[in-house]
């Protein structure tokens, strides 16, 4: 019977699963990036031998081009293959966080007993009014 680390090696090592491994080592590499660096991060990939950074702002562009040779030394530490450059393109699309209405999901007790005086002159509105108490007294 095979442990489950014997199973793990086996999966990593399949070539199949190239790209999960990496998916992996790109995550990996992203985690050891100082913060300032990693906060300005939309996504990465590699094509071409080339780690491609899609940045959420111009200015973290530059920060980027500024810290190449740090990200070098790092790459090299991280030993991750088939990479031996970096692309830094910033995205031209807004991210905008999809918002719930909640207001519209809130349900309020009613603070209303239903009791004022219709000084309506106008039979439409005063039975209006009097179809608002009767909605008022029956919540």
């Amino acid at each position: 019977m095979k442990n489950i680390n014997e199973i793990l090696n086996h999966i990593t090592n399949n070539p199949s699963y190239d790209k999960l491994n990496i998916f992996l080592e790109i995550k990996r590499f992203v985690n050891i990036l100082p913060l300032k660096l990693k906060s300005g991060i939309k996504f990465v990939y590699v094509k071409n031998q080339a780690m491609h950074f899609v940045l959420t702002h111009q200015l973290f562009k530059a920060e980027f081009e500024h810290n190449r040779a740090n990200l070098k030394v790092l790459l090299e530490m991280a030993n991750i293959k088939n990479v031996s450059n970096f692309v830094f393109f910033v995205s031209n699309s807004i991210d905008i966080p999809n918002k719930q209405s909640e207001e519209f999901d809130k349900i309020y007790a009613e603070k209303s007993d239903g009791i004022f005086e219709n000084r309506a002159k106008d039979e439409k509105i005063f039975k209006k009014f009097e179809e608002i108490r009767a909605i008022i007294k029956d919540s």
